[in-house]
């Protein structure tokens, strides 16, 4: 096995005194597991910081075994470490990103836009410039992953006009006269998550994060996942408290 490509740090484990066992993600080759000769070594550890992007190349002998990982520094994140809100958003994305995607799968969108998030959490001047990025960002795992919300047509009418909830049982859009005595009952939906693109206030982002935990913790993060949600849970929490 050798393989050969860009690849965005996802995790970090300690193995034997020196060493580490990382996972990055390639876009073509999905999440690759690799065992790094002296990566806790104060050469290294700064390059092997999560969100961080290298020049990976991983060789084994066998498929089976563990392939030996060599690193080259092509883009550093690492100041934002230093910034709370910053520091908390690469920890949830590259968190939710090496527990939800299976080993050697291509997710190429996947990999296209979580570069493009990290891209925006460092280029933004504000958490406002790259939240909104983060709840697409869940929303498009969780279509690629087999969860996807449908959010273009409303589930009792089937029309595309005036969608304005979303259904937390089904995941499909719902129009403003249809949920008309069920309010209550449904998720706002912003127009942002659904058009993909465009000015989102900060109550819009907090509607659009709390559609897409919703539907992470029900369908992708179950039993021993789970344990990952605590990183978005310090995540908003810091959101929250950042605009209050």
């Amino acid at each position: 096995m050798h393989l050969s490509a860009p690849a965005i740090v996802l995790a970090v484990r300690a193995h034997g005194e020196h060493g580490a066992v990382v996972r990055a993600l390639t876009r073509d080759d999905g999440v690759q597991p690799g065992y790094v000769r002296g990566g806790r070594s104060r050469a290294l550890r700064p390059v092997l910081q999560p969100g961080n992007l290298v020049a990976g190349e991983w060789r084994a002998r066998t498929a089976e075994q563990l392939p030996a990982l060599t690193v080259e520094l092509s883009q550093t994140l690492a100041p934002l470490h230093a910034e709370p809100l910053a520091a908390a958003a690469i920890a949830w994305a590259t968190a939710l990103t090496v527990q939800a995607l299976p080993e050697g799968q291509a997710y190429p969108r996947v990999f296209e836009a979580l570069a493009g998030l990290l891209g925006a959490v460092e280029a933004a001047p504000s958490a406002r410039g790259w939240a909104g990025s983060l709840a697409r960002f869940e929303l498009l795992l969780l279509a690629e992953l087999g969860f996807g919300l449908a959010l273009d047509r409303c589930a009792a009418t089937g029309r595309a006009d005036d969608l304005a909830f979303v259904s937390p049982k089904s995941g499909a859009a719902v129009s403003r006269g249809a949920a008309q005595g069920y309010e209550d009952r449904l998720l706002p939906l912003p127009a942002f998550l659904r058009s993909g693109g465009g000015d989102a206030s900060w109550d819009d982002i907090f509607a659009a994060l709390r559609i897409t935990g919703r539907f992470l913790e029900r369908d992708l993060l179950t039993g021993r996942a789970a344990d990952v949600l605590s990183a978005r849970e310090r995540l908003v929490d810091r959101l929250k408290r950042a605009v209050a």
